[in-house]
């Protein structure tokens, strides 16, 4: 069984990258649970927490195409490196701001959307980095082991996070999370494996246009994007703002939202490993599906919950489904392209997996405020039960998959 659920870990490049990665993701998470609380503490804004959000990933939205061309063009692995220096001098910055005492909301804000650009390039280079890794029957494996490293490091961030920021300050948050960066830049020196870039076809626009009209003319592939852009502006706005429903809805302090965010990331791992033990199934589409269902229907009754001991419960089971739905349709969009394509395809998807997120928190900043954290999040919970039974029912292309 072990064997099974780890199979990708047989692969050298593909185990150092891991953990490389999962060193900086959990530096990630750290500073995350501390921008969060942080920007809530200086402003008292929901439409705040609700921008700076929006300011860290609209880059994606914006550049990720530009990225996907570059991953196409260029070693992938430096490309990553690159990334992961803008986003270390971010870090730190950000800790010398808090430090010197002058740290402003507009420091941070400014600075999620720098870190954001910086990912908008490093996302499609992983994400076509990965599969050249692993041989293409364990590449659901590989995905699945992927984001179970990212949410192991959303359940060990926020509880490590929480010590250091009420423990030891903003300061070591920040500065943690900088040095964190340096093991995935080791992990990518160390790799073995090279993408030598064919020569380029033409211009950057006319590349991107390449991997536009592939999109178009895959079946299902325009599908799984729109599938990626409503259920993460519908879904992930359940994490950003769980530093309201602490705050005002429970009325708790930072240790129920750091302890709401492990428990969410416990319940990611769980449904991570379950994905990754089924390996290469059949009939990804309709589970995907199904847990898409579930997730809307996890996500209406967390927002309806007034008892803390049932929002844990709720939240680890809509951190199950949500990575669940995740991990098959990044499967899905990864089995179907090929590797000379699969930057900028890569890229599409990350406009519409990153984009649909701050778009959906932008929006929740402005609804909560006007009609309540639980009645928003309650809505959007149907609008995801909505959305997988109109794929399942009418749309069933995704289904067949």
């Amino acid at each position: 069984m072990l064997q099974r659920t780890f199979k990708a870990f047989q692969y050298r490049d593909y185990r150092i990258l891991w953990f490389g990665a999962c060193t900086s993701s959990v530096g990630t998470w750290m500073q995350k649970v501390a921008q969060s609380w942080l920007v809530l503490d200086i402003s008292q804004s929901p439409f705040l927490l609700g921008l700076d959000a929006f300011l860290g990933e609209i880059p994606i939205f914006l550049f990720s195409l530009f990225g996907g061309v570059l991953a196409d063009r260029m070693d992938r692995r430096r490309v990553l490196v690159a990334s992961q220096l803008v986003q270390m001098g971010c870090a730190f910055l950000l800790a010398a701001l808090i430090g010197f005492g002058v740290v402003q909301v507009w420091h941070i804000l400014t600075l999620s959307f720098i870190v954001g650009s910086a990912q908008a390039f490093g996302g499609p280079a992983y994400q076509a980095l990965v599969p050249t890794l692993v041989k293409p029957q364990d590449l659901p494996n590989a995905i699945a082991l992927n984001s179970i490293q990212f949410n192991l490091a959303r359940v060990i961030g926020p509880a490590l996070g929480g010590i250091a920021f009420t423990k030891l300050g903003y300061v070591w948050c920040f500065s943690l999370n900088g040095m964190s960066y340096v093991a995935v830049i080791i992990s990518l020196v160390l790799l073995r494996a090279r993408f030598i870039p064919p020569p380029p076809g033409g211009s950057i626009l006319h590349s991107m246009k390449e991997g536009v009209d592939f999109i178009r003319h895959k079946t299902a592939m325009a599908a799984l994007i729109v599938l990626a852009f409503l259920m993460t502006a519908l879904g992930v706005p359940l994490l950003t703002f769980l530093p309201v429903f602490a705050k005002e809805v429970f009325q708790q302090g930072p240790n129920v939202f750091t302890t709401m965010l492990s428990i969410s990331g416990a319940g990611a791992v769980a449904g991570a490993l379950f994905v990754a033990y089924m390996g290469n199934v059949p009939n990804k589409g309709r589970l995907a599906l199904l847990l898409l269902a579930a997730l809307g229907i996890g996500m209406s009754a967390f927002a309806l919950s007034r008892s803390l001991v049932a929002a844990y419960i709720l939240l680890f089971l809509t951190g199950g489904a949500l990575i669940g739905v995740f991990s098959m349709i990044s499967s899905l969009v990864q089995l179907i392209t090929g590797d000379e394509m699969r930057g900028r395809v890569m890229s599409v998807y990350n406009v519409a997996f990153r984009g649909g997120m701050p778009f959906g928190n932008l929006a929740t900043g402005w609804a909560v405020p006007l009609f309540t954290a639980p009645l928003v999040m309650a809505v959007n919970g149907c609008l995801l039960l909505v959305l997988a039974l109109y794929f399942l029912l009418f749309q069933r292309k995704v289904a067949e998959l």
